[in-house]
This record gives C-alpha cells, structure tokens and sequence, in this order.
C-alpha cells in the first residue's frame, strides 16, 4: 500500500519565527519578511485577503521583538499565509 503524496497534504505548516525587518514598496505584489531563523525571503502577497491584518501583526512582533507562529503554504515555499500571535 502507498502512502499519498506528501505535496497534497493540507494540513497547515507551522513555524516558530522572529521577524527581523519587513519591506514593503509602493506597487509590489508582496512585502518582503526577513525573520531572524531563515536566510530565506518570505513574502505576504497582497493578495491575500488577511494582508492588512497580517502585517499589522508582524510589524507588531518586530517592534516587541517577539516571536510568532507563521503559517507557510509549503516546507519549501516563501509565501506567508497567516500568523498567529
């Protein structure tokens, strides 16, 4: 018997971040997040219908230097979806 797919899984992914700086300009499709673990650039797409609320809880964070629980699309993806405070 076979185990499915791994990509079709759609339970949320978590991870425990530190925002570091959040870059947002005029016209992006997304502001850039630097959290303090990852090299990586992550992004909040304007896009997604919590975007206003999303980045108020990230600029919150960085300024509290706090960490955060932030819900990625995907292990390997850069997309934010959402966070929890």
């Amino acid at each position: 018997m076979s185990q499915g797919d791994p990509r079709h899984d759609k339970k949320p992914l978590y991870r425990e971040m530190t925002v570091g700086n959040i870059r947002e300009q005029t016209g992006a499709d997304a502001a850039q997040v630097v959290f303090l673990q990852s090299a990586r650039f992550y992004r909040l797409l304007r896009t997604n219908p919590g975007y206003d609320r999303i980045l108020r809880g990230l600029h919150s964070a960085m300024t509290k230097q706090a960490a955060l629980r932030v819900r990625i699309a995907a292990q390997d993806s850069d997309i934010i979806e959402d966070i929890d405070e």
